[in-house]
Formats: C-alpha cells, sequence, structure tokens
C-alpha cells in the first residue's frame, strides 16, 4: 500500500518521536523511506519571523539582541547555509542508521520548509509522510505558524503527524 514514505526532520524531539512510526511502517509496508531535512532559508537568514529568537533549528541570531553581530546577513549568510546544510546532512545520517534496516534515502533541502516537502513528494512519488509536531497549540501556532499544519491541509497524500509527547503502541 505504501512503497515510500517520508520522513521530514529537523532533529527536534518532535521528529524524533515520529522515527518509531517510520520504522513501523516501513518494516511492515516494506517501503524505502526518504528522510529529508530542509534549511528553512527565510529564517537562517534572518528575513522571516524574529531573528533573535532561537525556536526553529534554522533560526539564528545575536542572542543578546540587536542587529550588530547577527549571523546570516550578506557576507556571512553563505557560511550560516553551509552550517545549516552540514547539520541536516547529521540529522538524516543519524535518523538513517536509527532504520536499520529499512532502505533509505536521504536528502537535505533549502527553501519554505512546507513548501519544500510537498514539492518533493510530488517529484518522487511519495505515498504517505510521517512527521512529527513541535506539539504547539491555539495561540502558539497560530503565531509560529506549523510546518506540520500547512501539511497536513496541502498534501496530496496522507500524513501522520506525531507529538513529542506521544508514544507509538
Amino acid at each position: 500500500m505504501y512503497d515510500t514514505i517520508l520522513y521530514p526532520t529537523d532533529g527536534s524531539p518532535g521528529s524524533e518521536a515520529a522515527l518509531d512510526s517510520v520504522r513501523d511502517l516501513a518494516t511492515a509496508q516494506d517501503a524505502t523511506v526518504h528522510i529529508m531535512y530542509v534549511v528553512d532559508t527565510a529564517h537562517a537568514l534572518g528575513i522571516g519571523g524574529d531573528p533573535q529568537k532561537e525556536s526553529s533549528p534554522g533560526m539564528v541570531g545575536n542572542p543578546k539582541g540587536g542587529s550588530k553581530g547577527m549571523v546570516g546577513r550578506r557576507s556571512g549568510s553563505k557560511k550560516v547555509r553551509e552550517g545549516l546544510e552540514e547539520r541536516g546532512e547529521k540529522i538524516v545520517e543519524e535518523a538513517k542508521a536509527q532504520l536499520d534496516d529499512v532502505e533509505t534515502v536521504t536528502a537535505v533541502e533549502s527553501g519554505d520548509p512546507h513548501q519544500i516537502i510537498l514539492d518533493y513528494t510530488e517529484q518522487n512519488d511519495i505515498d504517505m509522510i510521517v512527521m512529527g509536531t513541535h506539539g504547539r497549540t491555539g495561540f502558539d501556532r497560530y503565531l509560529l505558524g506549523s510546518v506540520a499544519e500547512k501539511v497536513v491541509r496541502l498534501s496530496d497524500v496522507p500524513v501522520l503527524t506525531v507529538r513529542p509527547d506521544e508514544q507509538p503502541e
């Protein structure tokens, strides 16, 4: 039924919580798992959100406030992106190692996370997406947005989301 499963991960506890579900589904369906990390270029380069707040792995800024010394602007943006891509490579390789005998494909992409996930799904004939959430609800989710929520709303394939406090049975 599911030959290919996409597992987008950012290395957060939410995405790590989904890994057991990914393994179980892939093993039961004899599916290939595509493990993906997306460098959120808007946050990584200080374009979107509050660049002083590190609420997402792709966000970087001067922890003491102010734009002086901010990483990710002009000359530093290439280094920031390369650093985040290296982090992504490490995260997907760690996830691959935890999937034991499951056939895997890894990818590190850059862009708007929900759109990259949806595009990758279409381009690679993905049958299902399994992803973690950060567990935000209500006003926090509204203010911060949710990659998982956007993927659920816009995906043409089934999406299984796993909260960090949920444990698979």
